[in-house]
Formats: structure tokens, sequence, C-alpha cells
């Protein structure tokens, strides 16, 4: 009888604790699929440590309950590697999708101009999967990788052409009308302060991801309006 009544104590609990979790202010989880390369997955970094994962955290402390990220990222995948991993995808009503992807496109030599083509067919892709409405879409810019041990020989010239990816990719999301944040400056540190750099010596450190998400969060109209969101 002690054994039952224990198991049920448990059981109740954990059910309590999911409940809290999905309907805290009476409101459901919202749903968030990230979309994007060794970034967005957090190679070489914890999984508690990726900046969706992060984020998610960082919205629960405000009120906002999310459920735990959907991740499309490989690292990496460059604009028309991610674009045919989507169509699989049968979801189309997230309550927040993200979009950060280029990097390889620049490291692999890839031109700009097919860049400019495929990040807005992606663009385009992550706002169907937020079921059209694109206030449910943000983009993050590349970070620059030339300020890293591994990237610091090539600094100037990685550095010029990740800017101009990332004037593409900003002249096409300000032309949508969708939210941008810029988390380049804070990756230009990785030199300066090597905790923001993995222990790889290339990929961000949980402690710069928490950087970005600390920008994203600065976003008070951001944050505001994903309360109530849920479906």
């Amino acid at each position: 009888m002690k054994v039952i009544a224990l198991c049920l104590i448990v059981s109740l609990s954990v059910s309590c604790k999911e409940q809290m979790d999905t309907s805290e202010n009476n409101e459901p989880a919202l749903s968030f699929l990230a979309l994007g390369d060794s970034y967005t997955i957090g190679e070489s970094v914890l999984e508690t440590e990726r900046w969706p994962v992060q984020l998610k955290d960082s919205l629960k402390a405000k009120g906002v309950i999310v459920d735990d990220p959907k991740i499309i990222a490989t690292t990496g995948w460059r604009t028309d590697q991610l674009k045919d991993a989507m169509t699989p995808l049968e979801k189309f009503d997230y309550d927040m999708v993200s979009l950060l992807i280029g990097v390889n496109n620049q490291y692999q030599g890839k031109s700009a101009e097919d860049y400019r083509v495929e990040f807005e067919e992606l663009l385009n892709l992550a706002v169907e999967r937020a079921g059209g409405d694109k206030d449910k879409v943000f983009v993050v810019s590349i970070p620059d990788y030339g300020y890293t041990p591994f990237g610091e020989q090539n600094q100037k010239t990685i550095t010029k052409e990740l800017n101009e990816f990332n004037q593409i990719n900003l002249a096409i999301t300000s032309g949508y009308g969708i939210r941008y944040f810029d988390i380049t400056p804070i990756s230009r540190g990785g030199l300066d302060d090597p905790d923001l750099v993995a222990p790889d010596s290339l990929h961000p450190s949980g402690k710069q991801y928490s950087l970005w998400v600390a920008e994203i969060m600065k976003d008070v109209e951001f944050v505001e309006a994903l309360k109530g969101r849920g479906k």
C-alpha cells in the first residue's frame, strides 16, 4: 500500500509539473522551430547551452512558456541544404520560427548572389511554417568567426565577406518587415574574451550564446508579443 501511495504521489507531482510548464498563466506552451546550421544546433556546447534552449529558459523567466525547440540544423549546412531538409516538415503553425543561416555559404566559397536568392526562399518557408504570420518569425545575423582562433589568420577576408552576407539577409528581412537580431558585434569579442569561444576554437561558447539571448530579450515588444500567443 505504501508503495502504491508513493507512486501516486510521484505521478501527481510529475503531472503537476507538466501542467505548470505548459499552462502557466492559463496559456498553452508556445511551439518554437529553430532553423539553421552549427550555430543553431550548438556545435561544441551542451544541449542546455544552445541559444534556442537558453531563449526558451529566458522567456520562461518572463512568464512566456515555450516548448522544447524543434531544431532543424546541422553543422556545415548551406542555405540549399537547409531548404532540402525542410521539405518533409508537416507542421505549419509554429508560434515562433527563427532563421540563422549563411556562414557555410561563405566558408565554402558560394556566391553572395546565390545566397540572396536562397535566403529569401528560406525566409518565405519560415513564414509558411509560422502559419503565414511573419510576426512570428525572426532572423538572427551570422556571427563572425574571423574573431576566433580558427579564423584569426584570415580575419579581414572573413569579416568582409560576412559583412556582405549579413547586409543581404538584413535587407531581405527588413523588406518583409520581419524582426532581425544583430548578434554579430557580440561574436567579434571572441579574441578579446576567450570564454566567448567553444573549446573547438571556432564556434560560440554557451557564454556567448547567453549574450545573444540577452540581446534578443532586450526587445520588449518581442517578448510582449509572445504573451498570449499560445494556441
